[in-house]
């Protein structure tokens, strides 16, 4: 179609219909940047919280055995700490480090996964 005000010129294109915004290769690198980030974060995450929570099993199950006799003083329903520590509380420990675990990588995998959203 010709131009109106210069003869012999085709006349500028035309905007485009409302919709969405076409997609560019800057957004996909920015998108996949985003990706990365977040997920390098979220291993960060893991990894620390993994590392916590394999001390406290480490001075749990060693901790128990080392110091018996320190904690032979102690008791707990009659019986002495190691021994409780030995045959209930490390076991009592150890599912409550499994829960903790499950309950906040649950909370850690819905906050990324809303972050990427």
């Amino acid at each position: 179609m010709p131009h109106p005000e210069h003869p012999g010129q085709s006349a500028p294109p035309q905007s485009t219909p409302p919709g969405p915004v076409p997609h560019t290769l800057a957004d996909d690198g920015a998108r996949r940047a985003a990706i990365v980030a977040a997920r390098a974060r979220h291993w960060q995450h893991t990894c620390r919280m993994t590392a916590v929570l394999l001390l406290l099993w480490l001075i749990t199950g060693f901790g128990t055995v080392f110091f018996a006799r320190e904690l032979a003083h102690y008791s707990v329903f009659g019986w002495p700490l190691s021994f409780y520590f030995a045959a209930q509380g490390s076991a009592v420990i150890y599912l409550g480090i499994v829960a903790l675990y499950a309950l906040r990588m649950r909370a850690l995998d819905r906050r990324y996964r809303a972050e990427l959203a």
